[in-house]
């Protein structure tokens, strides 16, 4: 009887050491697809939460903060789902977060929903994502924030009256046509022809010649980044529509650093719309740019690497206004118009969809100090995803 007793108060005292430990930690459950197709964008994030963590420390409101990583390979809704149910049942978590495919974020927003945890999106960028939970804040951007005030910043500021639209035939190419389109339609401006192209390895030549044969003033791109970039600048080039008499517009990904490396001379002149330019010269950017290529042998941050260290930022800062209680309400709401100043220059979370506002970035490439990179502009302060309230 006494060894009983002795092992039952043991394994009591045990148990709420467990307990006392679990209630100062704070456990974030990361998913992303940290192997297959996707697997560097996930490393680009990890990189940039870990970077977070180190200049601001693994304690916050005096709760120790621990990640569990979880790899779901790809754009799998259904892998995404269960592993957010065995981060919350089995490990668990207190907080979801990462998510580099919009697949993952809608398998995951279910769980988050039911369980009630704070979901912070990190990359994933499709606008419906926050409105599958009140559970879910976005620290990335959506496609149509981007593109539809390109489109009008396209007719009104840059005089252009007719663009061709190529997009790769995908849900993301999908929107970032439609988006732009409609900008650039109701300022006044008319779209002459458009085309999708296949994701994987596409031939560019019979769509750059459709272009071609329309005349149009410019060409609108959504392509992956890639071999696909300098494929397209080699195919435009090769039937002379190029800047400054063809002027090119995209989203970032086809003037990404490697992207104009690969397509040299044929990048002159593009221009982009992009949320972050790691370029953009400013006492925060260049500390983080600094301290991201230190961190990782010289690799530069980029998107994702950002999105991943606001996200940390927005956990950390929901964390100190709740006095580090986790409950997933009361972290959302703690969120909830946070403001702050990130590399990408000043964000907020909107109070009404949890997502975020951001300055978007219009950029062209031109040679500095004799290599060609992206120099901003124009900016658009305070813009908001269109489908959530236009701007």
């Amino acid at each position: 009887m006494r060894k009983t007793l002795l092992a039952l108060t043991a394994a009591t005292a045990t148990l709420m050491a467990g307990t006392a430990l679990a209630a100062d930690t704070v456990k974030i459950g990361l998913i992303m697809a940290y192997s297959g197709p996707f697997a560097d964008t996930a490393n680009q994030m990890q990189r940039g939460i870990d970077l977070y963590i180190a200049q601001h420390g693994d304690e916050v409101a005096g709760k120790k903060i621990e990640l569990i990583k979880k790899d779901t390979g790809g754009p799998n809704p259904d892998v995404a789902k269960r592993l957010a149910q065995e981060l919350v049942v089995r490990d668990g978590v207190d907080i979801l977060a990462g998510f580099t495919l919009t697949p993952e974020a809608l398998g995951a927003a279910d769980v988050a929903d039911q369980a009630k945890k704070m979901l912070v999106v990190m990359n994933a960028a499709t606008s419906v994502i926050t409105e599958k939970s009140p559970f879910v804040v976005r620290t990335s951007l959506t496609i149509p924030q981007l593109n539809y005030p390109f489109g009008k910043w396209a007719y009104d500021k840059a005089g252009i009256k007719s663009v061709y639209t190529l997009v790769a035939d995908y849900g993301p190419g999908h929107d970032a046509e439609k988006a732009f389109a409609k900008g650039f339609e109701e300022a006044g401006g008319k779209i002459v022809g458009a085309d999708q192209s296949p994701v994987a390895n596409p031939d560019f030549s019979a769509f750059v010649q459709r272009i071609k044969d329309a005349q149009p003033e410019a060409v609108y791109v959504f392509i992956p980044g890639g071999a696909q970039p300098p494929a397209l600048g080699k195919a435009l080039a090769e039937r002379g529509l190029t800047p400054p008499e063809t002027k090119i517009l995209a989203q970032g990904e086809l003037t990404l650093p490697e992207a104009i490396e690969s397509m040299g001379a044929t990048a002159d002149g593009i221009i982009t719309t992009f949320h972050y330019t790691m370029e953009r010269d400013d006492p925060i950017n260049n500390e983080f740019v600094k301290a991201f290529r230190d961190a990782n042998d010289g690799r530069s941050p980029d998107i994702f690497s950002v999105g991943g260290y606001d996200g940390m930022h927005l956990i950390y800062e929901a964390l100190k206004k709740t006095d580090g209680d986790a409950d997933g309400a009361k972290l959302v709401d703690a969120a909830k118009g946070m403001a702050w100043d990130s590399p990408r220059g000043p964000i907020s979370i909107d109070p009404e969809t949890r997502d975020i506002v951001q300055t978007v970035w219009i950029r062209q490439v031109e040679d500095v100090d004799g290599k060609p990179q992206n120099v901003i502009i124009d900016s658009l302060p305070d813009m908001k995803d269109p489908l959530h309230g236009a701007n």
